[in-house]
């Protein structure tokens, strides 16, 4: 699959290999450490990008995040969230 095509919600995703995605405790953050810098993500980019990189599926991810916060109409905007995590290089299409 390759960078034109919309994500799906059967698609599974993982980090880009380049980048790392931990927390740090200096900054009370989860961050996203790449070769050209860190990005310092909020609490709910955190938790989308954990669950998705850890879930099968984009869906299953979308599942969690909704069960965690009690609410079923997130998918729309963790699949917005993911492609522009995706146009930024965070993360990839598993193959």
């Amino acid at each position: 699959m390759n960078d034109e095509t919309p994500l799906r919600p059967e698609d599974a995703v993982e980090l880009n290999p380049t980048h790392h995605f931990r927390w740090e405790e200096p900054q009370q953050a989860h961050v996203l450490l790449y070769p050209e810098g860190i990005v310092k993500l909020n609490e709910t980019a955190a938790a989308i990008i954990e669950a998705a990189i850890a879930a099968p599926t984009i869906d299953a991810a979308a599942k969690t995040i909704a069960s965690r916060y009690g609410r079923d109409d997130l998918e729309p905007k963790i699949m917005n969230f993911l492609e522009d995590a995706r146009a930024k290089g965070w993360i990839r299409v598993k193959s």
